[in-house]
């Protein structure tokens, strides 16, 4: 009997371990300095378990323990550090603090250009 209620109290716990993977577009984000920026802060957030820039495609993946966090955290970390994050719009404090490559088009940064 005591067996059972461990072994239920295992499957509970790995039930609440749950990591849920999602792609979350960054359309600000645009160099290999924003890419590491990203990633770094990143781990650092309670519940992140991964995070992977591709600033080609302008997408952030990120995995997560559900039972820590979830999807609207994670899009308002990404904001927090400076960068759009789907329908979450970068912190503008975050945003002035990003060097100018990181700044959008617009703002007059983006990637160095080659003449």
């Amino acid at each position: 009997m005591l067996l059972m209620a461990f072994v239920a109290g295992l499957f509970s716990f790995a039930n609440a371990q749950k990591a849920q993977t999602v792609t979350i577009k960054t359309p600000t984000v645009q160099c290999e300095s924003c890419k590491q920026r990203i990633e770094n802060d990143m781990a650092r957030v309670d519940g992140v378990a991964k995070t992977v820039v591709n600033y080609k495609n302008h997408t952030t993946k990120v995995t997560f323990w559900t039972d820590r966090t979830n999807i609207e955290n994670v899009k308002t970390a990404i904001a927090n550090i400076g960068y759009d994050a789907d329908d979450v719009t970068a912190n503008e404090e975050a945003y002035k603090k990003l060097p100018l490559c990181c700044k959008k088009p617009e703002d007059g940064g983006g990637p160095a250009k080659k003449h």
